[in-house]
């Protein structure tokens, strides 16, 4: 998830990304914290792999009832290509709610969402929308891209007008971490929204300018997504993800469950 909400001008694209490792069935559980730790949402992460097409799901849950889900298709026959994306925002957690769509191959997209009076409305645009389009492709990518250059990539955003950002990824260096005292080294990229023209200039000072997004990818033979932290929407917080590991209760606490069942029987 990477969040970027503000008022843009159109950049030109990069080449899309060239895939080097595919993508393939997988299952993740996620956590959702605040930046001081506090969890607020459990998150699940699914992709299913139909020829070179791969369809991918995110979802947080949050504990006030919040939602946020990402929903795509993209192609990694040679390179990376959204084909379809849709995502969904709404509940307490967030200032406004918004539902974002986008296909990648007519270019139509289209957003809606409520206004600060709480009043829905809706903007459609058909655009002409780069290769290197990487909404719900971030963390994805940057599995693919090298150590040591920074990769920039396009990134369609609701002002809520629909506008294409330019990102850009840059490695600042391994970061250790570790696994029941094993230890490891994450890659740390640092994400900054590229603004362009006047508005780069004039965003800064009117509180448009979003700060930077952070993304720990573990590199080596199976390059794996390690953590993030990333803005919540224009002028929220910034939220941290993190893997998640089931919790199963504990050994006496199921007997006493299978004692109260037998009691009542």
């Amino acid at each position: 998830m990477v969040c970027v909400c503000a008022l843009f001008p159109p950049c030109a694209s990069a080449a899309p990304v060239q895939v080097k490792y595919k993508e393939g069935i997988t299952h993740g559980f996620l956590v959702l914290t605040t930046e001081e730790g506090a969890a607020i949402a459990y998150g699940d992460s699914t992709e299913v792999v139909h020829g070179n097409n791969v369809t991918a799901h995110l979802s947080y849950h949050f504990k006030d009832g919040s939602l946020q889900q990402e929903d795509l298709v993209f192609s990694q026959r040679g390179t990376f290509r959204l084909i379809s994306y849709h995502r969904i925002e709404k509940g307490p957690s967030f200032k406004n709610s918004e539902e974002l769509s986008i296909d990648g191959r007519s270019g139509q997209v289209n957003v809606k969402y409520t206004d600060d009076k709480g009043k829905e409305k809706f903007e459609s645009e058909r655009m002409k929308l780069p290769s290197d389009l990487a909404n719900g492709l971030v963390l994805t990518i940057l599995k693919n891209v090298p150590d040591n250059a920074k990769t920039e990539l396009s990134y369609v955003v609701a002002t809520p007008k629909p506008r294409i950002v330019k990102l850009e990824a840059t490695p600042v260096g391994t970061e250790p971490y570790t696994i029941l005292g094993s230890k490891r080294e994450a890659l740390h990229f640092a994400i900054k929204v590229d603004i362009g023209g006047v508005a780069g200039v004039i965003a800064p000072l009117v509180g448009k300018q979003p700060p930077d997004n952070h993304v720990w990818i573990s590199r080596g033979e199976a390059p794996t997504f390690v953590k993030s932290l990333t803005l919540s929407y224009m002028g929220g917080p910034m939220w941290r993800t993190e893997l998640a590991s089931p919790v199963w209760p504990e050994k006496g606490q199921e007997e006493k469950k299978e004692e109260g069942k037998d009691q009542k029987k």
